[in-house]
């Protein structure tokens, strides 16, 4: 008898908690909702490639007198191939080797390792439809402010930024 009493109390206790636990959450889940978005983009079945796969920004020489933008602007192409007469392409950039953060591109000097010169990066198109076989072009421009270069240390200042074509 004492064993059943300690099964039983046990049982007891535990049948009763999840009674508790059971109308608490068919509480709680009446007193809130939310809405979860669910997005695809499929991409065409095409490969897409660099025509021209590494390409230079040379901001030059800039002169720290001056209050004017240091502006570049290059072009590559890219061409996709594959089954679809039209190829729907996604470009992205990466933040290079010595950014602070998601867009804070920065150009590290070439000896004094500690200093760094912010720059921006434009490129177009990120994404579109393509015709299959057609070389296309991608510009890139990079701006660098005054407020970026005037107080720098004088010298080379350099870094690495990887464009993705998918697909």
């Amino acid at each position: 008898m004492i064993m059943c009493r300690q099964v039983l109390l046990p049982l007891r206790g535990a049948l009763t908690a999840a009674l508790l636990l059971a109308s608490g959450l068919a509480a709680q889940a009446a007193t809130s909702s939310g809405t979860l978005p669910v997005t695809a983009t499929v991409l065409s079945k095409n490969v897409c490639k660099f025509v021209t796969p590494n390409v230079n920004v040379p901001f030059g020489t800039i002169d720290p007198r001056l209050a004017t933008n240091a502006t570049v602007t290059v072009t590559t192409t890219f061409k996709c191939t594959g089954s679809a007469p039209t190829a729907a392409f996604l470009m992205t950039v990466n933040d290079g080797l010595w950014s602070t953060g998601a867009n804070a591109r920065r150009m590290r000097h070439a000896t004094t390792t500690t200093e760094f010169m912010p720059y921006s990066l434009a490129v177009s198109p990120t994404t579109g439809t393509v015709a299959k076989n057609v070389n296309q072009v991608l510009t890139i421009t990079g701006t660098v402010l005054p407020v970026d270069y005037q107080d720098r240390f004088s010298g080379t200042y350099s870094d690495t930024v990887v464009l993705t074509l998918t697909p």
